[in-house]
């Protein structure tokens, strides 16, 4: 199979399912957004701190294909065959983080980004989650989007937040919290 197909050169790409659309739209917005953060979990994965995560990040990363495969879909096209996401998805995440924040110090305030560059890799995964979510809100605004890909890619986010906590605590790395001026 050969890398270029030369059929995007015009602007446009094919959603699965064979409809094409213009690469400026808000669904292929999304699922790129999806790829992006799929490059940084991968990022993360390859930090010596997450070894231990290795299989979850791997997990979310199939995770992140799966949601990339449904976004990139031809909505009302029962046709085309895609992995499915459930709940169980959501879950998982859920206790991920629960195990987590069950190690880490109460959280107090806002904490500023950084102290090591791993901390600081898993929250720039974490914003480009959360623009991911808010173009998969976009798009629902424009067409109905399964409720379960908003709701994993905001418990993404969720486990991004709380990994990158953890991170600093298994790096030794004081959090820096935000005292706003007033």
């Amino acid at each position: 199979m050969k890398i270029y197909t030369k059929t995007g050169d015009d602007g446009t790409t094919a959603l699965f399912g064979g409809k094409r659309v213009l690469k400026s739209t808000i669904r292929i917005e999304a699922y790129g957004t999806i790829d992006e953060l799929n490059a940084y979990v991968g990022l993360l994965r390859d930090q010596e701190v997450n070894h231990k995560r290795h299989e979850v990040m791997i997990e979310i990363q199939d995770r992140l294909f799966t949601l990339g495969s449904l976004l990139a879909t031809e909505p009302g096209n029962a046709k085309v065959k895609v992995p499915h996401l459930s709940e169980g998805d959501v879950s998982f995440l859920e206790n991920k983080i629960d195990l987590m924040e069950a190690e880490l110090p109460p959280l107090k305030s806002f904490i500023l980004p950084g102290g090591h560059a791993s901390v600081s890799f898993c929250h720039v995964a974490r914003t480009v989650c959360r623009r991911a979510e808010r173009n998969i809100s976009a798009l629902d605004q424009q067409e109905k989007v399964d409720p379960l890909i908003t709701k994993y890619v905001n418990r993404l986010s969720d486990y991004l937040f709380v990994l990158g906590r953890k991170m600093a605590l298994e790096l030794n790395v004081n959090e820096t919290p935000w005292k706003p001026r007033m």
